[in-house]
């Protein structure tokens, strides 16, 4: 799939939100159109980092997951109704091209919530077992 020169430019500044207020986080996927990160402390039932956000770039819009909307309700209460309007679903907000007032809001958003999601109970989560080494 060619993406759209516009949709470029948005998922690049969407993914320099991910790069800069989720530091610590695991870069799982970092491919053209597709990055995504994950918990460095909490894993799956399977043992996978646990995802805690994205940016992907899809056939008529770039996409913006972040999880934590959906597992903390303080979290989603703090969404503009203009953001609002991006939303598809409890956790996804989809552009075609991004206002630096939604950069800066999902910018607030993922920084709060990557450093809260290690504190979200959630049922599928676990914190990461140490691998002792074989000595």
């Amino acid at each position: 799939m060619v993406a759209r020169p516009e949709f470029e430019a948005t998922f690049a500044t969407l993914k320099d939100v991910l790069r800069r207020q989720a530091p610590n986080a695991l870069v799982v996927r970092d491919l053209p159109g597709d990055f995504q990160i994950a918990s460095p402390t909490l894993v799956d039932r399977i043992g996978r980092p646990l995802t805690l956000a994205m940016v992907q770039i899809k056939k008529s819009y770039v996409s913006f997951h972040l999880i934590p909307v959906y597992a903390d309700q303080a979290l989603a209460k703090m969404i503009s109704p203009s953001l609002q309007k991006r939303m598809q679903g409890k956790a996804c907000f989809n552009f075609t091209s991004v206002e630096p007032a939604h950069v800066k809001e999902l910018a607030t958003l993922t920084k709060k919530g990557a450093s809260e999601f290690e504190r979200i109970d959630l049922p599928w989560a676990h914190k990461r077992r140490n691998r002792r080494s074989s000595q």
